[in-house]
């Protein structure tokens, strides 16, 4: 799978986090998916996006997420959640976020989450510097599905195609 060369972080589903039937809360997908996504700034790129708050006043907020389920994560079940940048502008960035098993042959969701770069002491957008936009040209990974659905069944194909071989 193609997908496999981005970052990727193992997670365990944890009880706290699961509704009566033992399935992680369609709402505790997205603190995992981010949570990994912060991880893989920090691990792959050297971005800290807290620090950076603290140091310059900015960093990004979210503007708009849409993810799909399409097989449920379990309590103690170990998951894997793979991230990239797969668009950008001068004031935002659009993150994809997969989360699958842990031997990687189903998808469990597909994230899609736009940032917007936010000056936290003039409260507005601003832009990226010359520094980020460099970074954000070299990390990212474009791709040609224009919306979530068609993006999540390519994926999914993609693992099946890997199981194939």
């Amino acid at each position: 799978m193609t997908y496999n060369k981005q970052p990727i972080t193992e997670k365990i589903i944890r009880f706290q986090d699961c509704d009566p039937f033992g399935h992680l809360n369609n709402s505790k997908y997205l603190d995992y998916m981010i949570n990994a996504r912060e991880d893989h700034l920090i691990e792959e790129y050297g971005l800290n996006i807290f620090n950076m708050a603290k140091q310059h006043g900015k960093s990004w907020v979210v503007g708009h997420s849409e993810i799909v389920y399409l097989k449920p994560a379990v309590v103690m079940e170990k998951v894997k959640v793979q991230s990239r940048l797969i668009d950008f502008s001068d004031r935002s960035v659009k993150a994809e976020i997969v989360m699958l098993d842990s031997n990687e042959e189903h998808i469990k969701a597909v994230l899609w989450s736009k940032f917007v770069h936010y000056d936290l002491k003039a409260l507005k957008s601003t832009a990226h510097s010359a520094d980020l936009s460099e970074l954000l040209e070299k990390v990212h990974v474009p791709i040609e599905e224009q919306t979530l659905e068609l993006r999540a069944k390519k994926l999914v194909e993609e693992v099946r195609q890997v199981q194939k071989v």
